[in-house]
């Protein structure tokens, strides 16, 4: 065989062996691209994503996206080949595996994790945007979980009404765990509640929750916290957490959706649909951020690869949480204006000065 043909066998043979070792080693790697957006304004899979009644609405126009991630799943082992093809590619991101799982988390636990993210938003979203129409909205501190084998285990359920402990009014979440720490492990801690079925009869007939009741409780001492070891903290054994009362029906219907980051998007399709005019003036707006109940917009990860999502769908203008500008702005794609909000407020305010032309006066994000 000439020696130049041989040459040639043996480096396609090579080749080919190192395609196939490409293809069949596996690493601790996975993959961000853009995923869908979807029209907070507009329908999904043939009914409105936004569902007001019960309240006047008018009509709107334009978009407001929310953009999501798509990411690969818990159980799914990506070859180096894949890996270093996610590497140049310039609309994917490849991460240590660890980064979007940690600690070992199956891929249903994440999914269980995310859909518990996406149901908190999605109530965050209704309060910020009737708190910002003025519309008044009324909230309750609830037991939102009770742990298995605590203190608070078949004496409090999830939904109950807390109303005070140990005769100091709670407003907030946090203030009952304030206040059962104040106690020693072992000592005892009265919960003054309204049963969770008490409270949602009342609910369903427009009044006030009545009919509360004390529970007397003894506190523990919290399990050990390696990042705290001398702590000696007292607890009941619950998680509380804020119930909301709304008055008239707001039903947000997305499905395969999860996770915080749609909550300003959702906020914003709220107040459009309750505000006469419309809040994009036509235009094709999408964005992405956290909000909490007083409105505050937070940050979320895969940021570049919402970006791309939304140039793609054909975005002209994002909403981009201040706190994420800076790596919106070092990678922008052609086409689109990032808009930096730090609140519901802001997006409002940018909206209308985009639905009147004046992009000038628009704030902006920075690379640095």
């Amino acid at each position: 065989m000439p020696r130049r043909t041989a040459t040639m066998l043996a480096s396609t043979l090579i080749l080919i062996a190192l395609l196939c070792a490409g293809v069949l080693i596996r690493v601790p790697y996975s993959e961000m691209s853009p995923g869908p957006t979807v029209n907070t304004l507009g329908d999904a899979r043939g009914e409105p994503v936004l569902h007001i009644s019960g309240h006047k609405t008018y009509p709107t126009s334009g978009n407001l996206n929310m953009t999501t991630v798509r990411v690969t799943g818990a159980d799914y082992d990506m070859n180096i080949v894949e890996a270093v093809y996610g590497w140049l590619a310039h609309d994917s991101v490849v991460v240590p595996h660890d980064t979007l799982y940690p600690d070992g988390k199956t891929e249903e636990e994440s999914t269980q994790e995310n859909a518990e993210e996406f149901s908190q938003s999605q109530e965050s979203a209704k309060v910020a945007a009737l708190e910002e129409l003025k519309i008044p909205v009324t909230s309750r501190v609830v037991v939102s979980t009770v742990v298995k084998d605590s203190p608070a285990e078949g004496e409090l359920h999830a939904g109950d009404v807390i109303e005070a402990v140990d005769g100091t009014a709670v407003k907030e979440p946090q203030d009952v765990a304030e206040l059962v720490t104040k106690h020693e492990p072992g000592e005892k801690v009265v919960f003054t509640v309204v049963p969770a079925k008490t409270a949602a009869a009342a609910e369903k007939a427009g009044k006030e929750p009545k009919g509360s009741r004390d529970i007397t409780l003894t506190t523990k001492k919290a399990p050990a916290d390696p990042s705290d070891p001398g702590e000696d903290r007292a607890i009941v054994g619950i998680q509380a957490g804020t119930d909301h009362t709304f008055p008239f029906e707001i039903d947000i219907k997305l499905a395969d959706v999860g996770g915080p980051s749609a909550g300003l998007m959702f906020s914003l399709g709220i107040v459009d649909k309750l505000t006469p005019g419309n809040l994009t003036g036509g235009k094709f707006i999408a964005g992405t951020g956290t909000i909490d109940d007083d409105g505050k917009v937070g940050p979320i990860g895969g940021i570049n690869m919402k970006l791309v999502g939304a140039r793609d769908a054909g975005a002209r203008y994002f909403m981009t949480p201040d706190d994420n500008c800076a790596a919106a702005a070092a990678d922008t794609p052609s086409g689109l204006t990032l808009v930096r909000v730090k609140t519901l407020d802001d997006a409002k305010k940018s909206l209308e000065k985009i639905r009147a032309g004046d992009t000038a006066g628009l704030p902006s994000c920075s690379a640095g």
